[in-house]
């Protein structure tokens, strides 16, 4: 008898990962007709032009059935030393003409907006690292203040009483970045030493700009830090990053304060703080001061948030306003963490313990923890145990197979920043069915990770307990989670090391920089799609045999198409992160 339920066991195991696709299909050409309903449209100023802030947020945002309206990729990219720059002139994007761009949005009828304020006030994330000065250069001569501006800007959003209007902000994190105006590792490395160390504590009426600025140069015991930078030769260096700081507090608080007038009740600002570190470090004050101006509304529902994270903002936006526009109030989840070790940092990047950036997450959500839920959230972390990683691992596969048993949506997050090597991907790929996954997210600072996987998988469980969404839903939905997995899995775990190795190795070059020096990015891109083409086949083979929920109630499922990658690309012209276009078959 025994032997009898383990020979069901195994083949209900095997039904499950071939799913009952009568076949594969042949993937469609891309880009496939708008997912769209119309007027559901969101004017979208990006971070900057890398993947996460633009053809994944394009995928989520498509999956819940919005278009995103965005300005031309020249006026938001970010050009690093050495790289063919905007306009020929700019490294950064270009804010004069985005801030004109939102105002034609608005002109023609738009009442959806996310914008990015790094972008607006300094053309982009790595641009606001690095600016000092408040004045805004125009297209045709001439200069605007950027405070002006940003006024203007809000003012005219607030004259719509219709508006949604999504600020996304940031906390600088501790240095500036390598390969842009000029920034050396070696300035990196220093600035981030000097901004990791502790500061004094800031409280009460001291607890403002002035004082903020002028915290940065003092230890918690009164230690001079100016001394110390100059003994280390990098008081120069540090002087920049600080007036940087102060810029964007400024600015920071010109929002704040325009945010607390009356008219704004329907404008959300959404803060993520950057790569940070566990020491009270230059961070610690600001992020006190920005926490005291958190608004409310009259019946004490949050308006403005301030989380761990920012390559993840947009997700968090976007999925946010899906769910207050549908009338969400929230759904339990049970959250399982394994490896042991959710009571620290994920990464040294990170300046909480992993259980409070995801309680922080779930409440941004209004997700509430319970011991049974339909919803499950499964955290693999770093080990406590190194001598048990293999039991870790075999335990988060028996977990899978049995959300996939009883039906139940399963969020995946990998918090173990790569410890358990490629051999977790390929036990995912062998023993679990992948595309039944509704969110996947790893290889990135926890902060980030937590923020992509909860915001597609939260967006996507939303969706199925309102019945379903279109067939165009489901499919750009499945954009959001087939390049998760491909990405990680298989770029990010195996191509992406070889590249480093051969770039570095083989040709003398910088994988951070391919015009530092110039290398050949043809080859480059070459190497790119064969690597992939090698490394991704086993796991869309599992994508392609997979089955993905479409309705919770009646429960519905339906067949993956068929999956093809082509137009590969660097968007910054390094190793680090890549883009793809990714066609998918019809759904059976």
């Amino acid at each position: 008898m025994k032997r009898v339920k383990r020979l069901w066991a195994a083949v209900l195991a095997l039904v499950l990962l071939a799913g009952c696709a009568p076949g594969r299909t042949e993937p469609l050409p891309y880009p496939e007709p708008a997912a769209s309903e119309p007027g559901k449209t969101i004017a979208y100023v990006p971070l900057d032009d890398r993947p996460d802030n633009v053809e994944r947020v394009v995928y989520l945002a498509e999956s819940l059935g919005y278009a995103l309206a965005m300005p031309e990729k020249v006026l938001y990219r970010t050009a690093l030393d050495g790289q063919p720059k905007n306009f020929d002139s700019l490294q950064r994007g270009e804010p004069w003409s985005l801030f004109t761009w939102v105002l034609e949005q608005e002109a023609a009828g738009c009442d959806r907006y996310i914008l990015s304020l790094d972008q607006l006030h300094s053309g982009g994330l790595v641009a606001s690292r690095s600016m000092t000065g408040y004045d805004i250069e125009l297209p045709g001569g001439g200069t605007v203040q950027v405070h002006s501006m940003l006024e203007q800007l809000l003012t005219a959003l607030s004259a719509d009483e219709n508006n949604v209007v999504w600020l996304l902000d940031s906390v600088m994190r501790l240095a500036p970045t390598v390969g842009y105006e000029g920034g050396t590792l070696e300035d990196y490395n220093a600035i981030r030493a000097f901004g990791a160390l502790p500061r004094r504590t800031l409280e009460g009426d001291a607890l403002n700009l002035e004082d903020i600025g002028e915290s940065y140069w003092w230890g918690p015991n009164g230690e001079n830090l100016r001394s110390q930078t100059k003994e280390a030769g990098a008081y120069e260096a540090a002087l920049r990053h600080v007036r940087s700081r102060d810029r964007k507090m400024t600015l920071s608080y010109v929002v704040r304060d325009t945010l607390g007038k009356p008219g704004y009740e329907n404008f959300r600002l959404l803060t993520g703080i950057d790569d940070s570190s566990l020491e009270d470090c230059i961070q610690k004050n600001e992020i006190a001061y920005l926490r005291q101006g958190l608004r409310t509304d009259s019946e004490g529902k949050q308006l403005d948030w301030i989380l761990s994270g920012v390559d993840d903002l947009a997700f968090k936006a976007v999925t946010r306003l899906y769910l207050d526009e549908t009338g969400w109030t929230g759904a339990q989840a049970a959250v399982t963490y394994l490896g042991g070790t959710e009571d620290r940092p994920a990464c040294e990047y990170d300046f909480q313990p992993l259980t409070e950036i995801m309680e922080e997450h779930l409440a941004f959500f209004d997700l509430r923890e319970a011991d049974t839920a339909e919803l499950q959230i499964l955290v693999l972390t770093q080990p406590e145990d190194p001598d048990q990683m293999n039991a870790y691992r075999k335990h988060l596969i028996e977990a899978l197979r049995d959300y996939r048993k009883a039906q139940r949506p399963a969020i995946l997050i990998d918090a173990s920043n790569g410890t358990y090597g490629t051999a977790i991907y390929e036990a995912l790929t062998k023993d679990t069915e992948l595309g039944y996954l509704t969110a996947y997210s790893g290889m990135l600072d926890m902060a980030i990770v937590t923020g992509t996987a909860l915001s597609h998988g939260v967006a996507r469980y939303a969706v199925l307990k309102n019945g379903g969404g279109t067939d165009a839903c489901d499919r750009a939905w499945a954009r959001t989670l087939a390049d998760s997995i491909l990405k990680d899995f298989c770029y990010k775990g195996v191509v992406r090391n070889e590249l480093l190795g051969y770039i570095r190795n083989g040709l003398g070059g910088d994988p951070n920089n391919f015009w530092a020096p110039d290398l050949d990015r043809e080859d480059l891109l070459q190497r790119l799609e064969e690597g992939m083409k090698k490394e991704t086949s086993a796991a869309i083979k599992n994508l392609e045999r997979s089955r993905l929920i479409t309705s919770l109630e009646p429960y519905a499922e339906k067949n993956w198409g068929g999956i093809a990658l082509e137009n590969y690309r660097f968007p910054w012209d390094r190793a680090f992160e890549i883009g793809m276009d990714i066609r998918l078959g019809e759904f059976q």
